[in-house]
């Protein structure tokens, strides 16, 4: 925000109206001043009136979702009408209806759900949230337990609204989660657990493994009728490198992880005097937790796969650090790397070469972070991403299985995921084409765009791209993902 606060201010003129730079999802957007000003007073006004509705109605459709979500799951039990067939606020046609369907059975719908992948934080929230909003239109939920293998084992359990209390500050996986896929064998036995459980939509909370079982059973339509039914992805994943979506559940909770241990490490290295420490991130072959821990711990540089780096760059970079401490500008260094960022030149490499072309400058340490990184308490951005991710994959589900009757079209089949400043469902099938699945990356990530800005403040001469901050009006920022 505050680059593109300075972008702002060479472009603008004495015409120029004044503006507010914010942030919406993933892009800087510019808000009227004064409009904002009118909005903020026009809410305290109707508060101060006691007018609780309309003052709900100024902030946005967005806010009035959040709160009747909120009052939803802070039940203690589900209400007697949703048992009865009638839930306040949802039209009566959308509870305990449904055309026929592959099971031939009656009632409210069966839904699934489990992960696939490492376990992250957030993952507990969007169960707990899926639990109940399903319960509360009268539907039934079954998860299963341990992933794929879980589910090739009948490992399946219906869950009650009492079961998920307390989920949503938990960290971790309390379903269970391993990283299997699904393989040519399981397929036949993945299918007749679906049947006989009576499974008519299919919600998979995780990582890649999650993108590629759902990509895989999609795929395997035409063999199987049992994988006929909508099926979504819910991205979780502390890499944040799943297709189809800007950020993952889990990954700001270990972003926070990693800044904050950060902060620690420099605090030592300033109080030893000029020591430089390497510090290893996870993330696989995606640069996202270096590249923005990087930016949020002040590092002096960060390596990833996405921006291979030769021996002459990493050699300058030691001799611009060593430069900067011995002229008494810094009294520590901070280097950051992701663990995959280059076989060559891994973490004993870099420590290696820091020690060597800087010793008469600064001492070095390596720390290599771990799963730590993985664990915590999930950040208040994790919880509630994971809690609208559940109640809008809900009504996705609902929707399509009262609207069609057949699913085999790429578009039952979808990652929910939040692009640029919006959530959106897209088939998987679609995403296959901007995948790579060598490095398990997407083939576009938007947060390299900010990398320049990482060398810049660590007085690196480079040049920031201007992100193309949209001007936007305060009626379209309040219908926003925040």
């Amino acid at each position: 925000m505050g680059a593109e606060a300075v972008m702002a201010l060479m472009e603008a003129s004495a015409e120029s109206e004044p503006c507010v730079v914010s942030l919406d999802g993933n892009q800087a957007v510019r808000l009227p001043l004064m409009a904002c000003v009118k909005k903020t007073q026009a809410v305290a006004k109707a508060m101060a009136e006691k007018k609780w509705d309309l003052a709900v109605q100024l902030r946005g459709r967005s806010f009035q979702r959040n709160l009747e979500t909120f009052k939803m799951l802070t039940r203690l039990k589900p209400p007697r009408t949703a048992v009865e067939g009638t839930v306040p606020g949802v039209p009566r046609e959308r509870v305990l209806q449904k055309q026929e369907t592959l099971w031939g059975s009656s009632g409210g719908y069966t839904l699934g759900i489990m992960h696939a992948g490492a376990p992250c934080c957030g993952m507990n929230a969007a169960v707990r949230s899926f639990v109940r909003n399903c319960i509360y239109r009268g539907d039934k939920v079954v998860a299963v337990h341990d992933g794929v293998e879980g589910l090739v084992k009948g490992n399946v359990q219906e869950m009650s609204w009492s079961e998920v209390t307390g989920w949503v500050a938990q960290g971790g996986a309390f379903l269970g989660t391993k990283r299997t896929v699904p393989t040519v064998d399981t397929m036949p036995l993945i299918a007749e657990q679906l049947k006989k459980f009576g499974i008519e939509g299919l919600l998979v909370i995780g990582g890649f493994e999650a993108y590629h079982t759902v990509l895989m059973l999609t795929e395997n339509r035409s063999r199987f009728a049992a994988f006929c039914i909508p099926m979504v992805v819910i991205p979780a994943t502390i890499s944040n490198n799943v297709p189809g979506t800007d950020f993952s559940l889990g990954c700001d909770t270990a972003l926070n992880e990693i800044t904050e241990i950060c902060d620690r490490i420099r605090q030592s290295a300033q109080g030893t005097k000029r020591r430089t420490f390497i510090i290893e991130t996870m993330g696989g072959y995606c640069g996202y937790l270096a590249t923005l821990a990087g930016l949020a711990g002040g590092a002096d540089a960060a390596y990833i796969f996405e921006e291979p780096q030769s021996i002459d760059q990493l050699v300058t970079d030691v001799k611009h650090l060593a430069s900067k401490i011995a002229s008494g500008g810094i009294s520590r260094g901070l280097v950051l790397r992701n663990e995959c960022a280059s076989e060559n030149y891994n973490t004993d490499f870099i420590h290696r070469l820091y020690t060597e072309e800087g010793r008469d400058v600064f001492t070095t340490r390596v720390n290599v972070l771990g799963h730590m990184q993985q664990g915590g308490s999930p950040s208040p951005f994790d919880r509630n991403m994971g809690t609208k991710m559940a109640a809008k994959t809900v009504e996705w589900f609902v929707d399509k299985l009262m609207e069609e009757k057949t699913f085999t079209t790429p578009h039952s089949s979808v990652m929910l995921g939040i692009v640029s400043r919006q959530y959106k469902f897209t088939p998987v099938q679609e995403l296959k084409l901007y995948t790579d699945f060598d490095h398990r990356i997407p083939c576009q990530q938007w947060w390299l765009k900010i990398r320049p800005l990482l060398r810049i403040l660590a007085k690196h001469e480079s040049t920031y791209v201007h992100e193309n901050a949209i001007a936007v009006g305060v009626e379209e920022q309040a219908e926003s993902i925040s």
